[in-house]
Parts: C-alpha cells; structure tokens; sequence
C-alpha cells in the first residue's frame, strides 16, 4: 500500500510542481523550449484546435501549434503558481502590467468596465485605472466603502495587501464578501504564496508581478494570474490576441526561482523584521511600516532628507523594483509613485519623506551598518520613532 501523502506542503510544491513528469521523461532539470512554431501534417485537426481554442481559451490538448497560444516551459511555471497558489489555473504574460491589462480587458469584454479600487496601489496600477487607458472607469474607496461603490457594471475589485509602499493590509475575507459575485482580484506580490493565499480568502484573481519575489534575482520581467479555468482561459484568448506572451527562458527562471521561493521569503522576511525594529527605535525615524504578515518590504520616513539616504547607501542598490536576493532602497514619491498625482499619493500616505526598502538575503549586520551610515549623524535626545510595525 502507498502511504505517500496525496496533498504536499508548500515547500515541497515549491520544488515539484510543475516537474512530476521528469523522471517519466529521463530528465532532472526542465526543458527549455524555445520553439515559435511547431510541425503539424494534419491542417484540418489543427483547424479544430483553433476553433476550440477560440470558443473556450482552454489550452489546446496534443503538441503546441504556436508561440503566442502557449509554451511547455511557461506552462510549467503556470502549473506550479496555481499549485502554490491554491487555484485551478495560472496565465503568466510579459511583464505585471500585461497581466493586469488583460484582466481588465476581459471584463471590458463583457460590458463590465467598471473598477473599484483601494489604494494605494502599485503606482502604474493606480496610473492605468486612474487615466482610463483601457477604457475603464475607477472609483477608488476604503475597505470598507466597496459594497456601497458596486454598480450593475463593476467588472472588479482591485485591492493590493501589503499594499505597495506603505504595507497598509486589508481584511481580505471581508472584502471578498463585500464584493458579491464581483470577482476580486488581490495583488499578491508582496506577501507571494509564502504568506498569504488570497484565494483561500475569497479572491477569485491572484495578481502577481513575478519580476519580483517569484523570479527573485532581478533577471526575469514577468505577470502572471492565479485564477479558476474559467478565468484562465478568457485570459489565454486575450494573451493570444495582444500578444503580451511570456519568453520561453523566462518561463524557465521563474519555475527555477519557485524552488528556493519559500525559504528566500522566510530568510530576508527574518532580516526585515530585525532591521524594523532597529528602526523604530532609532531618533532619526519618524515612522516605520511594517505588516502583521511580515514579509520583507520595510517602508519607513525619515526626519531628514530622504534624497540623502538613497545617495548614501553603498551595500544596498538605490533602485526601483524589489524581491530580489540583494537589497534595494528607492524613494517612492520619486519613483515607482511619482506617475501618481501628487495629492492622491499624500492622501494614501506615500508622503515625501517615505523611502521602500526591499530587504535581500545579506547578513542583516551589513544592512544594518550601512543604513546608519546612510542615515547621517544622530542629533539630539532619541526618541522612539512612530511605529506601525506589527509584525
């Protein structure tokens, strides 16, 4: 009798998922396929894959017909994302933006163009809803106000928990609830699967921007959605359609970094929590963010001047993004924010002394020896910097 345990514990996924045929197949390591195209002699079978293709978007069953319909590399990333995420589906496309336009171009679709939005968000999520680029409509509103901003063409609701940059956090289960039978969709690129599993919450749509956490060495630009089969495949038809397909290699990096994905997590999440701290009790910190959840994004504001510190860093990189193994500090009033107009970015508490900080994998010592530097010399008596650090 086999007593092998059915149902696998994250890190196990993390490392298997999307790999259980390599063993049936003489492999260890996955295959790259970088094929555009692929050789088929049977043109009206093919034209019965496209039909179905263009009636459902469920992948096409037998060897793949072209690149911008799917890829065996990406697909496996996809299999192992849902596995981790808890979801019966996953579409990775080019970049997050990609991701999140197909999502609101599929509801658009539908004549539901309608979103209601919780800031604050990734600044060019909050720029694409704001400007309209799509063709949508946004009203933006606090956890508490989405029952009452839902209209008879609400498409979706778009929260981001931590939220990008303060790591204001949202009772997920409430908003689900408050959504009705208006998917949700949660950007879940701060927390990963690590942390949290919006879908187990409610969520319908799990957003990620899989530069970050998931690829984690800031080599791979990629989106991707958890989400049911339905969902997944309107996504696919629209991947196909605007082309915001996922390169093969990438594909292969990313199932890569989903190996190391949770112990990457757990190990800087430990670094960021020791640097929160320091923080807060340090005199030259006004204000430290940190989430109940943990994870390892710190955001903090300074008594100074924020410009100083990002031209003072020597280990940590003064640059945009996060979630890669290294360190990374940015000013996101500067910055990833800065396409956010001025006023709604002081009203969702990005204000002008705010910095993000991405904490990596370095001895958190060395981080911390060179943030004090950063930080400038200590004037007058300490006292405790304003917390909001909860973890």
């Amino acid at each position: 009798m086999d007593t092998r345990r059915t149902t696998r514990a994250l890190a196990t996924e993390a490392v298997h998922a999307g790999r259980d045929d390599l063993a049936g197949l003489g492999l260890h390591a996955p295959p790259i396929d970088l094929s555009t195209t692929y050789p088929s002699y049977d043109s009206r079978a093919e034209a019965a894959r496209i039909d179905a293709f263009a009636t459902t978007g469920a992948e096409p069953e037998g060897p793949p017909v072209y690149g911008r319909l799917g890829n065996p590399t990406v697909a496996r990333f996809e299999t192992a994302l849902a596995r981790l995420e808890g979801t019966e589906s996953a579409v990775a496309f080019a970049s997050g933006m990609a991701a999140l336009s197909a999502v609101l171009l599929v509801r658009g679709s539908m004549g539901l163009r309608h979103v209601v939005a919780v800031r604050p968000l990734y600044g060019c999520s909050d720029h694409l809803l704001t400007a309209g680029l799509l063709g949508s409509e946004v009203t933006w509103t606090d956890p508490a106000g989405v029952a009452d901003a839902l209209r008879p063409d609400t498409g979706l609701v778009l929260v981001e928990t931590p939220a990008n940059p303060t790591l204001a956090e949202i009772d997920l289960r409430a908003v689900a609830h408050a959504c009705g039978s208006v998917p949700l969709l949660v950007d879940n690129t701060f927390a990963t699967p690590v942390l949290q599993r919006p879908a187990e919450h409610g969520a319908r749509l799990v957003l990620h921007s899989a530069t970050k956490y998931l690829g984690g060495h800031g080599d791979v630009l990629a989106g991707v959605v958890a989400c049911d089969e339905e969902f997944a495949g309107r996504l696919r038809q629209v991947r196909f359609a605007t082309g915001g397909v996922l390169h093969p290699l990438a594909g292969y990096l990313l199932l890569r970094g989903l190996s190391t994905l949770p112990v990457r997590v757990r190990a800087a999440s430990a670094n960021a929590a020791g640097l929160a701290g320091r923080l807060t009790a340090d005199p030259r910190v006004a204000r430290v963010h940190y989430p109940r959840i943990g994870g390892a994004m710190v955001s903090f504001e300074v008594h100074g001047d924020p410009h100083e510190v990002i031209a003072g860093v020597r280990l940590i990189t003064p640059a945009v993004s996060l979630g890669s193994v290294d360190s990374l500090i940015q000013h996101p009033a500067s910055i990833s924010h800065r396409i956010v107009d001025a006023e709604d970015r002081r009203d969702a508490g990005v204000n002008d002394r705010l910095l993000r900080l991405s904490v990596g994998l370095e001895d958190v010592e060395d981080l911390w020896a060179d943030l004090d530097a950063a930080l400038g010399e200590r004037a007058g008596t300490p006292a405790p910097a304003e917390a909001s650090v909860r973890g």
